[in-house]
């Protein structure tokens, strides 16, 4: 193994800078993965712009990147799971690395022959749907709307519910372009929120009840709208803010429909629960990982030195599914 790595850092300016630096050495319940590929998430962009010096950032160097896929090289003392070779995927804040320190509780074992371009794309996807189904009480047979569907982790949420045995997804775009494509990944209804009423096109959908629970990764005027849209005694869980975070709802709404509000953030503040929700969410979710019941949408492919390219396409919005960059 060499004794020094190539690296994305930000905070010199609006791109990332490839730099070479020494590969780390794994402390006390760490393993090193030699990457091979990782997956861009909406806060690179946030952060690398919050870091640029040149736009009033923080001008502090920082290594970019938050999801990954690989190898184990080697263990720090009392790292237990995935043994050396063991092929993994993960999440961590500085993973676009060739040399990636991981907590040995947020990498697990890539299932069965998935290739390391698909297994970089999945942790974020599934820890995060698996978990906030989970959170709002989640159970076969139960019908489940998803807004934002079509974002990464939204489209990882449509296959995580049906494979999981709801009996009806109702999935929610902008427009009406990208329905088949919904429906292809398994929704069973898909509502156009610039065409169609939302309330309105589910109450129609669930003949008046409702949906027994709501995945919103929207935010705004459209998690308002998600409560009338949810049953008596339903579940509505925020995941995201893609519309923006401040919201005004009906009380009347919320209180007598006796529904239940939650909102999850699965960050790294607590690495326990992080490993617990990323390893539950691939157990339960194995089967359906194998035979391609839950698969990622790659919408792009660039490397290390390409990654400027990547981070604007990512900024553009126009992304349909994961940008995965090849790990050099």
């Amino acid at each position: 193994m060499s004794s020094t790595m190539t690296a994305l850092y930000g905070g010199t300016g609006p791109e990332w800078e490839l730099r070479e630096v020494p590969v780390p050495t794994p402390g006390p319940g760490q393993v090193l993965v030699r990457a091979r590929a990782a997956a861009l998430n909406h806060a690179d962009a946030a952060v690398l712009a919050a870091a640029d010096p040149t736009a009033g950032g923080t001008g502090v160097p920082y290594l970019a990147g938050y999801e990954f896929a690989g190898e184990v090289v080697a263990l720090g003392e009392g790292a237990a799971g995935p043994g050396v070779g063991t092929r993994v995927m993960g999440t961590t804040p500085g993973s676009f690395a060739q040399y990636v320190l991981v907590d040995h509780r947020h990498a697990v074992p890539i299932p069965g022959g998935l290739g390391y371009e698909e297994a970089a794309a999945l942790p974020t996807g599934l820890l995060t749907e698996h978990g906030a189904l989970m959170s709002g009480g989640f159970e076969a047979g139960q019908s489940v709307l998803i807004t934002g569907a079509t974002s990464s982790v939204g489209l990882i949420g449509v296959q995580a519910a049906k494979a999981l045995g709801a009996s009806t997804v109702v999935a929610t775009t902008r427009t009406a372009a990208r329905g088949a494509l919904l429906r292809e990944i398994g929704a069973d209804e898909v509502v156009a929120t610039a065409e169609q009423n939302l309330t309105e096109a589910v109450l129609e959908l669930t003949r008046g009840e409702g949906v027994d629970l709501v995945l919103d990764h929207v935010g705004g005027r459209t998690f308002a709208d998600c409560l009338p849209a949810t049953r008596v005694d339903g579940s509505v869980v925020n995941i995201g803010r893609l519309d923006r975070a401040e919201t005004t709802i009906d009380l009347d709404v919320l209180s007598y429909r006796h529904l239940r509000v939650r909102g999850v953030s699965f960050g790294f503040s607590r690495p326990e629960k992080l490993g617990a929700v990323l390893s539950g969410a691939v157990s339960s979710l194995a089967s359906a990982l194998l035979d391609g019941r839950v698969q990622p949408l790659i919408d792009s492919k660039y490397d290390f030195r390409t990654a400027f390219e990547a981070v604007r396409r990512l900024a553009s919005h126009q992304a349909l599914g994961k940008i995965v960059l090849a790990v050099p």
